[in-house]
């Protein structure tokens, strides 16, 4: 294992000390010591992978620097455009370093979401003719090399890092500035939302909670769509679903998610039929990849739902007040919950699959009942 400290000193010795990017399970302890001794400017937690190569390319032009972009691989998506588009040696040519965590490595075990982009993290790499080195102990010569080569080439390079790879790095605990915590306020809005209705969930701990959920009561899953991949997709899934059907769809995101696709949200204010209900649970944190901080407590999120064409945006953080405000939603209405971060140690996964999944909701639809 890595010496986390010891690695982000030897970045800064290479003068590679301007870091973007969204935070990843595998690199929390990375990205918490960058948190940590990094200054607010020089470290972006991005809305998105492809706004983190933006910022790289934009640092580097404004310095001659290298940026240091971290994301998941499921982020890679995120940046094909502007790694191809903007920083390719057939266009701007800029250099960055990409480090990426590798979810679903082949050979141990993971989530579904991450099997098939673990596959191909390094086909993709190599089809977008970027230079990569698996991240070992032997990181001081991997970094040299790095360095020499973006200054040679101009091009990006990148080190994959693979689960367990660095030490764990200490920080200390976020503050909690609310009572209520977000498994408690899933619990309340599934008492108070109508029977027949649907949800349709963010990735990470919510969809992993609302699964729990069902569980202790018993209940069936074949109502909840669990979005556990394809973050800041939640909303236009709920948009074509209600589109689709006469049922009440609940939308229950999250801010991380919220922020990273927010354009695809004001598509869903705009085009919303009655049936569509929008619920944001904010925590201000990347919570289920290591409480990375978001934006959500520092943006107006209910000016900007308000903006985007809701017909009522209501803001609460107390648990009695959720259930009254649940009770008067109507459609084309959004709901903000302000909850502190925090899940049980015990957080199980869901244990039917994403394709059962989707099967038992769909024959719930198609069959009218």
């Amino acid at each position: 294992m890595i010496d986390t400290k010891a690695f982000y000193d030897y970045m800064l010795k290479k003068e590679l000390d301007f870091f973007a990017g969204v935070p990843d399970s595998l690199l929390q302890n990375l990205c918490a010591c960058i948190k940590e001794n990094s200054t607010e400017d020089h470290n972006i937690i991005a809305a998105n992978e492809g706004n983190a190569i933006g910022l790289a390319c934009g640092y580097h032009i404004a310095t001659g620097r290298f940026g240091v972009v971290y994301m998941q691989n499921s982020g890679l998506g995120n940046t094909v455009n502007p790694l191809l588009s903007l920083a390719d040696e057939d266009v701007y040519r800029i250099p960055m370093l990409l480090i990426i965590g590798w979810r679903g490595e082949p050979g141990v075990k993971d989530e579904p979401q991450h099997v098939t982009q673990g596959k191909l993290t390094i086909p993709l790499l190599e089809t977008m003719g970027i230079n990569y080195q698996i991240l070992d102990e032997n990181y001081e010569t991997q970094l040299n090399d790095c360095c020499s080569y973006m200054k040679k080439t101009g091009k990006p390079t990148a080190l994959i890092v693979k689960k367990g790879s660095f030490f764990n790095y200490e920080t200390e605990k976020a503050k909690e500035q609310f009572q209520l915590k977000r498994e408690a306020a899933l619990e309340i809005i599934i008492d108070n939302i109508e029977k027949d209705s649907f949800v349709v969930s963010t990735t990470g701990k919510t969809s992993r909670e609302i699964f729990e959920i069902r569980e202790r009561r018993r209940e069936d899953h074949s109502r909840d769509f669990l979005t556990v991949g394809s973050m800041g997709h939640t909303s236009s899934i709920a948009l074509g679903m209600s589109i689709g059907t006469k049922k009440d769809i609940y939308c229950i995101d999250g801010d991380g998610s919220f922020i990273m696709h927010m354009g695809g949200l004001g598509i869903a204010a705009q085009n919303a039929q009655n049936n569509f209900k929008y619920i944001l649970i904010n925590n201000g944190a990347h919570e289920s990849v290591g409480g990375q901080p978001t934006v959500g407590f520092e943006i107006d999120i209910r000016k900007i739902l308000q903006a985007m064409g809701f017909d009522s945006v209501k803001e609460v953080s107390d648990a009695c007040k959720i259930e009254e405000a649940i009770k008067e939603m109507k459609g084309r209405d959004a709901l903000i919950i302000s909850v502190s971060q925090g899940s049980r140690g015990d957080l199980g996964r869901p244990t039917v699959s994403p394709e059962q999944n989707k099967k038992d909701m769909m024959n719930l639809l198609l069959g009218g009942k």
